[in-house]
């Protein structure tokens, strides 16, 4: 029975309680049964546990992200009881925003208190859709009075959401969805995602390509909003008209395991489906190697930069370029590349620069 789990996330007056509830009226038409696990925080705040009650803000950390584990288990639980075709349980806020509000040292102390990785609770999740503040780009909108719980001013909102930002940065299904448009238009483009996420929509892929100058590896590896991965891409015996490939994805000692089916739609536009592998689905699956293209290992440095989520592959064949990528909600999206990376030029829809490209063997050889 598939059970997916999401974040909804977000700066102070992003939409989140809007967005929830549109969540819930919207999935329950398309069949699912929407399970919404609530904000931790608030339910601590309001029954008078607190950083400002407690001990110390760590200590709090410490019962907050414990009961928020303990919530998300329960709900898991409860789901697998249930017996619908379709689950969503949908975290309003995930583990990894309670790290916006903590030290470095603060956030390693409650990790070794519940045992976890960082890597391990990011993943924990199948998708996470973060929703700006209004405090960046519609900041006449941004206001403290409709959420008792909230007192930040702009320019905290807009700070602390940068926080989350870089919290969930390098997590392998992560939207922000920005206010370039009207609230409406924000909450719709959210549901397309999202469907597009479950599959209930065609899952279209949009992205541009960028062929970069070879980044400065030690500046991005000291940037917050940065996370690094190692990536291992095998293709499949596959139809001319689609790629299938099964990849592992690893941060630390945590390794995820993902199969993808895409079908090239134009060139910025591609269908694509993916869901997780076990680990033994992943080494089965691997013996449906393409005999005609080789194995690629890559480093991907995900980035976010003005609310856009950059991927940037480095292969160890190359030490004078890179590829830079990202995805958009609309094909006429503009792009901002982040300063510091030198574009030597687009290569979306460029045959050449494609991985499956990269993998192919030259003619006659083999594995």
């Amino acid at each position: 029975m598939p059970i997916s789990k999401i974040v909804i996330t977000g700066g102070p007056c992003g939409g989140k309680t809007t967005a929830l509830s549109r969540i819930q009226r919207d999935l329950s038409h398309l069949g699912y049964t929407v399970l919404i696990v609530p904000e931790t925080a608030t339910s601590l705040i309001s029954g008078g546990v607190a950083p400002w009650t407690c001990g110390t803000n760590e200590e709090y950390q410490k019962c907050q992200m414990l009961l928020q584990l303990q919530k998300e288990r329960v709900f898991e639980q409860a789901a697998q009881t249930m017996g619908d075709k379709k689950i969503v349980i949908v975290c309003d806020r995930g583990e990894l925003d309670n790290k916006a509000y903590m030290t470095d040292e603060e956030f390693s102390s409650v990790l070794d208190y519940l045992d976890m990785s960082e890597i391990e609770l990011r993943d924990s999740y199948d998708a996470v859709f973060h929703l700006v503040t209004a405090a960046k780009g519609a900041e006449e909108f941004y206001t403290v009075e409709n959420n008792s719980a909230r007192y930040e001013s702009v320019e905290e909102a807009a700070a602390l959401d940068d926080r989350f930002i870089e919290a969930w940065t390098g997590h392998p299904h992560f939207r922000v969805i920005g206010n370039e448009h009207d609230f409406e238009e924000k909450m719709r483009t959210l549901m397309r995602e999202i469907t597009y996420f479950l599959g209930d929509l065609a899952p279209y892929e949009i992205e541009r390509k960028y062929l970069i100058e070879f980044p400065d590896l030690a500046w991005l590896d000291s940037l917050p909003n940065c996370d690094k991965v190692e990536i291992v891409q095998t293709y499949l015996r596959s139809d001319p008209d689609e790629e299938i490939r099964i990849r592992s994805r690893t941060s630390g000692d945590h390794s995820l395991y993902y199969l993808t089916e895409k079908r090239i739609i134009n060139n910025r536009r591609q269908m694509r489906t993916q869901r997780r592998l076990t680990y033994g689905e992943y080494h089965m699956l691997k013996l449906q190697c393409d005999p005609k293209r080789r194995e690629i290992s890559k480093t991907r440095y995900c980035l976010t930069y003005e609310g856009q989520y950059f991927e940037i592959d480095v292969f160890p064949c190359w030490n004078d370029q890179a590829i830079l990528e990202i995805e958009l909600t609309s094909e006429d999206a503009p792009v901002r590349l982040p300063e510091g990376l030198h574009e030597i030029r687009e290569i979306t829809g460029d045959p050449r620069y494609q991985n499956s490209a990269i993998a192919a063997l030259p003619k006659g050889a083999t594995h």
